[in-house]
């Protein structure tokens, strides 16, 4: 199976990487929460939502390009925040920040990924966003962004949906463990994925760099301890007011399912509201995240810009959240999936086939432009 564009993006990226990176980051790059049924009902979500195509309109040559926030992006979609990138591959997030930057989309880079705003930021150059976690504490909460800010981060994403760490059994049980613990297990792991042991020695285990600076230990262990006790509780609409304050850019609150939520967040003055279940991997309980994008544009559209996430695996997927009403989406596992599958080549080769299949998707359809995909529902 050498060329990619004969099978299904994720399924064909997915049996690649089986045979280049360990099971325990297999498991946590695939996993949701409790049974993992949250993303797959994610899934089937999208796959219910139907378009209709038109027909005899002469030539259709796609418009991809889109405004957001002032800015001009070549497509209608960006590299979603994912956490502890570096255990699928490491310098996964230089690969896709690279990646934003040659294909002119943007790169969220977590607070709890494995690079720093200062070694991402010198790679995204102008595509750069950044998601904050929420600190307890308003100066650590302040350093962070300012760092974000001072490294050419100029999109805040506030993720809202983690109130308390979820259950995700599934990476439990492949051994997943922060700091990794070397076993037998770990060993023999190690020894059957090559490539992705001799890249993880160059770069050193994966480690939560953003937040090391407020560790004076360095100790992996105590990063994980001093993130659990900091970071991620119930917010406050009066603390997304005091992120609103002092954070002068774009502000999108990530991970509303909620028609009243949203009508809060655009009555607070933010930017944008991403609509997100956290790709289910917080809560298993919830509808699939595309039903709640169809409940909260009709109750916010034009009023404010509509993100979305959670369960995006292909173009046709972008144009389908587009169809209901998003104005821009954001994908994360397939991209994942490409730099596990592929390496450093990984993030341009989804790109690429995202970009693709859009177009193709749009010239089905007879839609020369996004809007017009408004309009296929």
């Amino acid at each position: 199976m050498s060329n990619l564009s004969q099978f299904p993006l994720v399924q064909y990226l997915e049996e690649k990487a089986r045979r280049r990176i360990p099971n325990v980051a297999l498991a946590y790059l695939n996993c949701g929460t409790g049974d993992d049924r949250g993303v797959q009902r994610n899934i089937d979500g999208l796959e219910k939502v139907n378009l209709t195509p038109r027909f005899m309109k002469g030539e259709i040559v796609p418009e991809l390009r889109t405004m957001l926030f002032g800015r001009e992006y070549a497509a209608p979609f960006g590299i979603a925040p994912i956490g502890l990138t570096g255990l699928m591959w490491p310098q996964a997030e230089i690969i896709l920040a690279k990646t934003a930057k040659k294909f002119n989309i943007p790169f969220s880079l977590s607070t709890v990924a494995t690079e720093t705003p200062e070694t991402i930021g010198h790679h995204v150059g102008k595509m750069g966003w950044f998601q904050l976690y929420p600190p307890r504490k308003k100066e650590l909460r302040d350093d962070i962004l300012k760092r974000a800010k001072d490294n050419g981060f100029h999109t805040l994403l506030v993720t809202v949906d983690v109130p308390y760490p979820s259950r995700r059994e599934n990476s439990v049980k492949a051994g997943l463990s922060m700091p990794p613990k070397i076993t037998g297990k770990f060993i023999y792991e190690a020894l059957s994925h090559p490539a992705w042991t001799v890249a993880t020695l160059k770069r050193g285990l994966p480690k939560l760099r953003t937040m090391s600076k407020y560790v004076p230990s360095g100790d992996t262990g105590d990063i994980v301890k001093f993130v659990g006790e900091n970071l991620g509780f119930n917010l406050s609409w009066d603390y997304i007011k005091e992120v609103r304050d002092i954070w002068h850019g774009p502000m999108v609150l990530k991970g509303i399912v909620h028609p009243e939520d949203a009508e809060k967040t655009v009555a607070i003055g933010c930017d944008g509201v991403l609509i997100s279940n956290h790709g289910a991997r917080q809560f298993n309980g919830g509808k699939a995240a595309i039903d709640s994008l169809k409940e909260i544009v009709p109750v916010i559209k034009g009023k404010t810009t509509i993100l979305f996430d959670s369960g995006i695996r292909s173009g046709l997927d972008v144009l389908k959240a587009i169809a209901i009403g998003a104005d821009f989406i954001l994908l994360g596992r397939s991209f994942l999936w490409g730099v596990a599958a592929l390496g450093s080549q990984g993030g341009d080769h989804v790109a690429t086939m995202i970009i693709d299949d859009i177009k193709n998707n749009m010239m089905q359809l007879g839609c020369t432009s996004l809007l017009e995909v408004r309009h296929v529902l």
